[in-house]
This record gives C-alpha cells, sequence and structure tokens, in this order.
C-alpha cells in the first residue's frame, strides 16, 4: 500500500502521455548490465512509449565502443557509465548527463589461488601473492576509462597505496569477463552485477574481497545521457523520458520483485536465473540513485583522478556536461 501511494504522488508530478502525434524515434545505445535497469524497466512497462520516444535500440559491449558512437553521431540517447560519458564530452559529444542510474555498485571478486591473500592485510595481498606464486595476480575489468577500470585503478592507488604494476590487468567486455571468472582464465575481477552474483553462486572459492565504498566512496557509476540538440529538439519527450526513469528507479529500491521480470528479459540475454537478478537488484537496492546532483561531487574526483592516469587527455567542463534542471523539474528542485 504505501508503494502504491508513492507511485501515485509520483505520477501526479509526473509529465502526462505524449500524443501520438507527438513521437519521436530515438536512437538509444545501451549495455546489458545491472546498472541500466531503468531502461529495461522503463521499455517493459511502457512508460517510454508513453513518453513519446520510440526507441530504436543498439546494444554495445563496452563504454568506449559507445563512445565512439556518439563521436559519430549515431546515439540519440546513451545508458552508460559516468568515466565514458566524460570521455565522450572531452572528445567533442555534445552529451548531457541528465539522471544517474546507480552509485558504488563496482565490486572486486577474488578467485581461490588470490582470494586467501585479501583474509590479512589488503594492503600487502598482491605483493604476497606474487612472492609465493611468481608470478602477478591476473585481473579482468572493462576497457580503459569505463567506470570499473577507473574504480580498480582508485582502489589501488589510493585505497591500498599500491602499484599498478603489482598486478596484470586485462581488459575485456562483460561476456568476457564473466568467462574469464568462470573458467578460472585469471584470479579476480573488478566488476559489477550481474556478474558478481553469477560468479559468486556458480564458484565455491570465488569471495568478494571489496565492494562499494571500500573501493572509491561516493563513487558515481552508469548515467543517462542525451544528445544537446535531442534536448532542444524534443524537450518535452526527453523530460518525459527523465520522469519515467525516476520511476524505474523507485520501483528498482522499493519492489525489487515486480523490477525482476522487465531486467531478466535483458541481463545476460533473458538466460538467467530470475533469482540471480532479483538477488542482485536486492543487493544493489540502496545504490540505485535518480537524482543526478548526487553524483556531481563524485564525478569531480573521479575526473580528476582519471586526468591524473591520463585517462582524460581534455578536461571536461563538468557544469556543460550535467544538465540538472530537467530532473529538477520534476521535484520542484
Amino acid at each position: 500500500m504505501i508503494f502504491a501511494a508513492l507511485l501515485a504522488t509520483l505520477a501526479a508530478v509526473l509529465p502526462a502521455q505524449i500524443s501520438a502525434q507527438e513521437r519521436v524515434e530515438l536512437e538509444i545505445g545501451y549495455m546489458p548490465i545491472l546498472p541500466v535497469s531503468q531502461l529495461f524497466i522503463g521499455l517493459e512497462e511502457g512508460w517510454i512509449e508513453e513518453a513519446g520516444i520510440t526507441p530504436d535500440l543498439v546494444q554495445f559491449q563496452n563504454g568506449p565502443a559507445m563512445v565512439q558512437a556518439l563521436l559519430a553521431g549515431q546515439l540519440d540517447v546513451a545508458y552508460f557509465g559516468i568515466g565514458p560519458a566524460m570521455v565522450a564530452r572531452a572528445r567533442g559529444a555534445d552529451i548531457k548527463v541528465v539522471s544517474s542510474n546507480i552509485v558504488e555498485q563496482i565490486s572486486v571478486v577474488a578467485l581461490g589461488e588470490l582470494a586467501p591473500y585479501f583474509e590479512g592485510d589488503h594492503a600487502t595481498a598482491f605483493d604476497r601473492f606474487a612472492a609465493d606464486k611468481g608470478r602477478k595476480a591476473v585481473i579482468t575489468t572493462f576497457p580503459t576509462g569505463s567506470v570499473p577500470e577507473t574504480v580498480l585503478q582508485y582502489w589501488l592507488r589510493r585505497q591500498l597505496g599500491a602499484d599498478a604494476d603489482q598486478v596484470e590487468i586485462i581488459f575485456q567486455g562483460a561476456a568476457q569477463v564473466q568467462q574469464a571468472l568462470l573458467t578460472g582464465a585469471v584470479d579476480g575481477a573488478a566488476i559489477l552485477e550481474p556478474i558478481v552474483s553469477i560468479v559468486t553462486s556458480r564458484l565455491d572459492d570465488a569471495v568478494v574481497v571489496a565492494a562499494g565504498s571500500e573501493l572509491f566512496p561516493g563513487q558515481p557509476g552508469a548515467v543517462l545521457a542525451v544528445r544537446s540538440e535531442a534536448i532542444t529538439a524534443h524537450s518535452d519527450q526527453i523530460r518525459a523520458l527523465v520522469a519515467a526513469h525516476k520511476r524505474a528507479t523507485d520501483l528498482l529500491v522499493n519492489d525489487p520483485d515486480a523490477a525482476t521480470p522487465a531486467v531478466t528479459k535483458y541481463v545476460g540475454g533473458g538466460r538467467l536465473d530470475p533469482e540471480i537478478i532479483r538477488s542482485a537488484i536486492k543487493g544493489s537496492a540502496a545504490g540505485f540513485v535518480s537524482d543526478p546532483n548526487f553524483i556531481i561531487e563524485g564525478t569531480r574526483v573521479m575526473h580528476d583522478f582519471q586526468a591524473e592516469l591520463g585517462t582524460l587527455k581534455k578536461p571536461v567542463d563538468l557544469d556543460a556536461l550535467f544538465d540538472v534542471s530537467i530532473y529538477d523539474s520534476l521535484s520542484g528542485g
């Protein structure tokens, strides 16, 4: 009853359904991962259609590939990491982050040979592993500039005070990261849900050794970004899209059971056990945040760190990257 009342209240401040005459087709890029669950819920609940948008979906395996598509003018809307969003903006893509999806969603998973070394001092775990095994630990994550890669580097350098050269990092797409973990081809990964839940449910020796704020406090994650010209040309539809995004976030936080079928359809190609997805949503519930204001400071920290790493070749005007006015107009902010 409480959640029903919440939805009713929310519906009262959301834009009215867009008429058929005002419909627009938008090319929407996404990755089939849990941090962009709002898109999947919006699609399956019909809220994106109600926003007056006919979605032309384009699936990607990693954020850098989406950056290339944005630079080529091939996407109107992108559901991807804040790291690639900054890279795209720095390279000339005129995009605006209009909503957040999730925060602090990365975990470091260690497998059999590596996991025991984290039972002691985390800061020396990789050194001790290398000394005993005669090789560096192999850690897989998403490509350079992605949120998982940036968070891994931040954890190593800032939280552990370790040298990144202490580990061998390999860069892969989501499906490849999962396969590498399940086959034991790597010693661990810095990765997100539902890969974390899949691996820990299937491998008895897989252990989450650090997660969330342990890796990067206040870490921004996936976001909803829109090309500026689309905001200008289709302001009503984009406002309705952000409203649908906010509504989907509330569903993820307050009713994971209701959110599970839509997310299951898209994450893992619909082949995953719904219980894995449900568990991943519940475990991430506290991290689902739609307010873009919430991630601005964390984005500044990430921006400066990526600049230090050399991932960002040019500084990004974060005031120009974010457009919080659409979201704020929904809540009277």
